[in-house]
């Protein structure tokens, strides 16, 4: 298999285009019934199948090409079919649900936004947040159906922006897409690790946690995901199958739990009470500090759309599961926020648990140490299963993008191993970025969270700069938007409005930090890492990038400059 994975229509013109044309797929936007759809020799196949034998060499080519969309839609986008494509509808969303794990994060992630704001702050900040973030899914979801492509954003840049900005701002968002991914894929590990040993010391209190000790579980749980993503890539739409069941038994039994045994605050307190624990000079500015718990709860819908070249009817299927696991996860997240809201009934308690996870705080006041461990160690196997995921989509999401030639030693990444049809290399890759950030926190809490937190506003860039890209393309130019099986129709412009709006909100308020005066323990550091990956960025463009990157729009069927 060629390690090249774009199949290279030669443009008719240079890559630096004044305006762009593109042949779409005649699908129109109210063809969601097979009746009429256009018949096409893919849908005679069927017909021309004279054996058994040639009946289940049709079934392995559709695991491998997918449906005549997808076939369509690779074409049009002028790439070539190198994954297998093992996932369907359910386990697209399953994925998609485990890796957000909105609950889960709500649980441990809660202490930024219950020290900016207390349990009232946290539950409106979440309630503003869903209505903001639902635009940028419906947003996404467009694009990921218009161009279902692993390379997700910086691909949709490339096919959107303005021809004269697309190639830089395509590469820009790339890198930036990336190390939000790989920031994103070394948070999980850790987090497991950090749960691990938690539970250890409310167990066994003369053990003293040490961070040489939580890296090495970091290694190991690294290892564990890199061998799953590698040698066991077929079994993982069953194993996010079932994931999600476990997923949605554990958020049962832990609500139940806490409906049944947990004391209880008055809802005039949940619903009303605010705190102020970062010491800032009004509420309200307390509370857009302390948003950012209920951001990190339902950012990574995107993360099905890297997926893309693996699901079977991408162009439909994808978006389909974008939406339905963010309303899913987002019934599911308010329904457990309230419960645990209810439960903190000692928010300085919480917040000062001595392993640092309020919850682990109020389990201890509520439940036996047994049902501690249990609910704990499902909440930390829900993790472990995200962090596979996002493993999964972090590496997808580098491969596509050295497979446009957007990263050093670009041709190394993109290779795809032959007999196991997994991008073998990339996973490599982020499993050596994990325990290279890893080292870090051997000598610096801080530090590590900064790299972390690039997760965040990296991501929100790119989904500020995709949203914008659409919209203008969406108002200047719409009849070169491709035709796509799921649309926002007349109102898209009104949702990508929104949707830009909310993500540069969003976008601003995560380089806060989160409590006053600024000291070096404190200080949000990813203005600094946001800062640092846009210098590299820019001197890899002008030493190497500017030479062989022209965005991934200029191989797409029908393009050319007038």
């Amino acid at each position: 298999m060629a390690a090249s994975t774009s199949m290279r229509v030669p443009p008719v013109a240079s890559a630096h285009a004044n305006m762009l044309d593109r042949t779409a797929i005649h699908v129109a936007k109210d063809d969601f019934s097979p009746g009429v759809r256009e018949v096409t020799e893919a849908d005679q196949i069927s017909e021309k199948l004279s054996d058994k034998g040639d009946y289940h060499d049709h079934l392995r080519d559709s695991k491998r090409y997918g449906t005549k969309f997808d076939k369509a839609d690779m074409r049009r986008m002028g790439k070539k079919q190198e994954l297998r494509r093992d996932f369907r509808a359910l386990s697209a969303l399953a994925f998609t649900v485990i890796l957000q794990g909105s609950w889960e994060v709500l649980l441990v992630a809660s202490t930024q936004g219950l020290v900016c704001g207390g349990v009232a702050g946290l539950f409106w900040s979440y309630i503003w947040t869903y209505a903001g973030m639902t635009l940028v899914v419906l947003s996404l979801a467009e694009m990921a159906s218009m161009a279902p492509t692993s390379g997700g954003q910086y691909h949709w840049v490339s096919e959107f922006a303005p021809p004269k900005y697309q190639k830089f701002l395509s590469y820009l968002t790339g890198w930036m897409s990336a190390m939000s991914w790989q920031a994103g894929a070394a948070s999980g590990p850790f987090l497991v690790g950090t749960l691990i040993q938690s539970l250890v010391y409310i167990n066994q209190q003369s053990y003293s946690a040490t961070n040489w000790q939580g890296t090495m579980m970091v290694w190991a749980i690294t290892f564990i995901v890199y061998l799953g993503n590698v040698y066991g890539g077929r079994a993982m739409p069953v194993f996010q199958n079932v994931m999600l069941i476990v997923h949605v038994f554990g958020f049962l039994a832990i609500i139940v739990m806490l409906w049944v045994l947990a004391p209880r605050n008055s809802a005039s307190v949940v619903f009303t009470e605010f705190y102020d624990g970062g010491g800032w000079s009004s509420m309200s500015l307390a509370l857009m500090v302390g948003q950012i718990t209920a951001i990190y709860a339902c950012i990574c819908s995107d993360a099905a759309a890297h997926m893309s070249e693996e699901i079977k009817d991408a162009g439909r299927t994808v978006p389909k599961a974008m939406i339905g696991s963010y309303l899913l996860s987002g019934v599911i997240s308010l329904i457990f926020l309230v419960s645990y809201l209810f439960a903190i009934v000692d928010i300085e308690g919480a917040i000062n648990e001595v392993n640092g996870y309020p919850f682990l705080h109020v389990f201890q006041g509520a439940f036996s140490m047994d049902a501690v461990n249990v609910l704990s160690s499902i909440v930390t196997c829900l993790i472990f299963a995200g962090t596979l995921s996002y493993n999964l989509s972090s590496s997808r999401q580098m491969w596509a993008f050295a497979r446009d030639e957007g990263l050093p030693f670009s041709k190394w990444i993109a290779k795809v191993d032959p007999s196991l049809e997994v991008p073998k290399n990339a996973v490599l890759l982020t499993a050596v970025l994990i325990i290279i950030l890893s080292l870090i926190n051997i000598g610096s809490d801080v530090a590590f969270n900064a790299i972390i937190s690039l997760n965040l506003v990296c991501l929100m860039w790119t989904y500020m700069i995709s949203v914008g890209c659409v919209l203008y393309r969406r108002v200047y130019h719409p009849h070169l938007l491709p035709k796509c099986q799921w649309s926002l129709g007349k109102y898209g412009v009104a949702i990508n409005t929104g949707a830009f709006l909310y993500c540069t909100f969003a976008f601003f308020w995560s380089f806060w930090p989160n409590e006053v005066p600024v000291t070096a323990e404190n200080f949000n550091w990813a203005v600094v890492m946001f800062l640092a990956t846009a210098i590299i960025s820019v001197v890899d463009w002008f030493v190497r990038a500017r030479h062989v990157y022209n965005g991934p729009v200029v191989y797409s069927e029908g393009w050319k400059e007038k």
